[in-house]
């Protein structure tokens, strides 16, 4: 073989290496980037919080693939957040979120982490996760957080907590600021004692709450000119007015004909009547329970067709609860 073929066997190598190490680039990027695309958000800045505090967000994805989904892992790059999955395997349309705790306890000053979400399934990927916030030292909750627990809906809730500043006996609370509507402030008048100005307040949950999780906060506005404003968290669940159980109904895998039965727990806090069962796809049908009850079971069946098909259906299940309340669910499988 002469020098010349040599050198241009060897060029061709070099180009196809250079291909084929653009194609893994790629490949790697799309599959980050499939991943990526199930969170509404990356980022999150806690501002500025208050020692011992709960600061806690949620980073909500959603599994809009045909494929289950499945989180391998979590981990953060600092000790100052701690990250957990609410839930690790989603089937399709179905959520969770990658909870980020800010450890106010055992951490102060300016944080910042980067949580890395590993996913295995369908395939490997990971996203990352920015967040960060300043712990203040001087300004405490008692409790942590204003929480409401679990209420039905149209049902106000009030608490209570106590906001104490030590060091400047001059420092005062000039605004309580919300981005809810439905939470209403009242702050007492300053306790000024020897190095130490507290503040009781009373938060209420407004009747008109929506229904579902409560992750709100409320930010003090104070003359501190060096940090005016810090973030206090706030919690609870307005529970629906009617619910489905399961909410993600999995039909596994059906061979082709194969009828696959499921059974729905539809419940509300008031006694209510199913109306009618909503669903586009023709191969479900249900059988609808009589009366009027508190809980209903509904009977669900599906039936396979002659070929083979990935199901992801909505199903809507509609009451004579006031404004017609609906309760949803999806029901996902395959078909061999």
């Amino acid at each position: 073989m002469s020098a010349a073929t040599i050198q241009r066997l060897a060029l061709g190598l070099l180009v196809l290496g250079g291909l084929f190490g653009q194609a893994i680039a790629s490949t790697n990027a799309s599959a980050e980037n499939w991943a990526e695309k199930m969170f509404s958000e990356t980022k999150h800045d806690f501002r500025i919080v208050g020692r011992g505090t709960t600061a806690e967000h949620h980073f909500e994805f959603r599994n809009i693939y045909e494929e289950e989904v499945h989180v391998a892992a979590v981990r953060s790059s600092c000790g100052c957040t701690t990250p957990t999955v609410s839930k690790d395997s989603l089937a399709t349309h179905e959520t969770a979120s990658i909870v980020a705790t800010l450890n106010t306890s055992t951490f102060i000053g300016q944080k910042a982490a980067t949580i890395t979400v590993v996913f295995d399934q369908p395939y490997y990927a990971e996203v990352q996760l920015s967040v960060s916030g300043y712990i203040r030292t001087d300004v405490t909750f008692e409790p942590s957080e204003i929480d409401f627990g679990e209420a039905r809906p149209g049902q106000p809730q009030d608490r209570k907590i106590t906001i104490s500043h030590r060091g400047n006996p001059g420092w005062r609370i000039q605004d309580v600021r919300s981005h809810c509507s439905d939470l209403q402030v009242k702050l007492s008048q300053p306790v000024v004692k020897p190095g130490l100005v507290q503040y009781e307040m009373e938060v209420r949950m407004k009747e008109s709450m929506p229904e579902g999780d409560i992750r709100e906060r409320l930010t003090l506005v104070s003359n501190d000119t060096q940090f005016p404003a810090i973030e206090m968290a706030v919690a609870g669940r307005v529970r629906p007015t009617i619910s489905v159980s399961p909410a993600a109904v999995s039909l596994g895998t059906a061979s082709v004909g194969e009828t696959v039965g499921k059974r729905l727990l539809v419940r509300a806090d008031d006694e209510f009547e199913i109306r009618e069962v909503r669903c586009i796809d023709e191969r479900f049908s249900f059988e609808i329970p009589k009366g009027k009850k508190k809980l209903h079971f509904l009977q669900m069946k599906f039936t396979a067709g002659d070929t083979p098909d990935r199901i992801a259906q909505k199903i809507e299940i509609v009451t004579d609860l006031p404004g017609d309340k609906t309760a949803e669910c999806v029901a996902t499988g395959t078909i061999r």
